[in-house]
This record gives structure tokens, sequence and C-alpha cells, in this order.
């Protein structure tokens, strides 16, 4: 009795094993999925804009449709996804900035980054010009770059180099300009917004004599 005990109990000890082995191929396939599935999102948002569908985004990623809907039950929630992590790299840059010896510089390197970023995803500036994906991963990493910028400003202020009256409200309007550049049809293969935002940044920068801003 002992001896089918011993075998009963190697039998399951081999079924469990063989269980856990199968259990963690799956798991990782799940994840190369997941992985596959935002970097297809990422380019092709990207390339698309946001009115691309899931099933762009399967076809791109090479999987099937349903695969993508099991992970993402809807476009709304992958966009999140994407782009919570675009915003975070992008949150990155500016926590970066901040270890800057010279604020205004820094400021400027800061913003020609996460303008070039976006001037090669039409999905990003969709994003940053109608705000119409929502959620608490992007919340937080907006939150994060506009206190990151604020400390920037605030620095900047405190250094002599910024303008007199430029606030942190005017960043918005800011990259709503220089995005507005970036969709005007190009004669040239060139881009034209790098040359505005030198114009911007010129202006906000401070310089003697220079005229008072009006109020917002």
């Amino acid at each position: 009795m002992s001896g089918d005990r011993e075998a009963e109990e190697a039998d399951a000890a081999r079924e469990t094993t063989s269980a856990a082995s199968t259990a963690r191929p799956l798991r990782r396939d799940a994840e190369l999925n997941r992985r596959r599935i935002l970097q297809a999102g990422r380019e092709v948002f990207a390339a698309r804009g946001l009115q691309a569908t899931l099933n762009d985004v399967a076809h791109h990623a090479a999987l099937g449709v349903g695969t993508v809907y099991r992970k993402y039950p809807d476009k709304q929630a992958l966009a999140e996804a994407v782009y919570a992590e675009e915003l975070d790299e992008i949150a990155v840059l500016a926590r970066e900035a901040r270890d800057a010896d010279d604020a205004f510089d820094a400021l400027a390197d800061f913003l020609e980054m996460a303008l070039a970023r976006a001037a090669h995803n039409r999905g990003l500036r969709e994003l940053m010009r109608q705000g119409s994906v929502e959620g608490a991963g992007l919340t937080r990493a907006r939150q994060a770059i506009t206190a990151h910028c604020e400390h920037l400003l605030a620095r900047a202020r405190t250094e002599g180099a910024l303008r007199a009256g430029v606030t942190e409200a005017d960043l918005a309007p800011i990259a709503a300009m220089i995005d507005a550049v970036m969709a005007m049809p190009a004669e040239q293969p060139s881009q034209p917004w790098r040359r505005y935002l030198v114009i911007v940044l010129d202006g906000l920068r401070t310089h003697p004599g220079q005229a008072e801003l009006p109020d917002l």
C-alpha cells in the first residue's frame, strides 16, 4: 500500500510540474502579445492618428483581432495604455531637465525634445490638442510634466532669464501654436516648427527694453 501511495504522489507531482511548466509559457506568451499590441498601437496611432481601429492594430501586430480585444476591450483602453507610456517617457525627460544648471536652457531643450516626439506622432498631437483620451495613467503623467515645467519656469524666473509676465499658463498655448505649424503642409521635407520654436523661445527669454506683456 505504501508503494502505491508513493507512486500516486509521484504521479501527482509530475502533473503539478507539467501544469506549472505549461502555465509559464502561456503567461510568457500573453505578456509578449501584450507588448506586441502596445508597440503596434504606438506605431499605428503615430502614423494614422486616433481614428485608427483595433483591427488596424491587430493587422499591424500580425495577431488575431480576438487576441487584441481580449487584452484591450476597446480602442480607448489601448490608447490610454499607449499614451500613458508615451507621456511617462516625456515626464522622465522633464524630470531630467530639472537637474540642469541653466533652467531656461533646460526648459528650451525639454520643449524641443517633447515637440520632436509629437512631430512624428499624429496620435500624440491629437491627444494634446483634443484631450479625447483620458485615464489615471495619462492624468498622472500630465501632472508630472506640468509640475516639472512649473519648477523650471520658477527657477528661470529666479535666475532672471525669463521674460517678465510669462507664466505657466503660457506653455499650453505655445504647444498649440507649434502643433498648428506641424499640421501645415510643407513644400520642403523640413521641419519648419523648429524655426518657430526658436522664435517663441527668444520671445520668452528676457531682453533689455522688452514691451510689457498684455494680461491673459
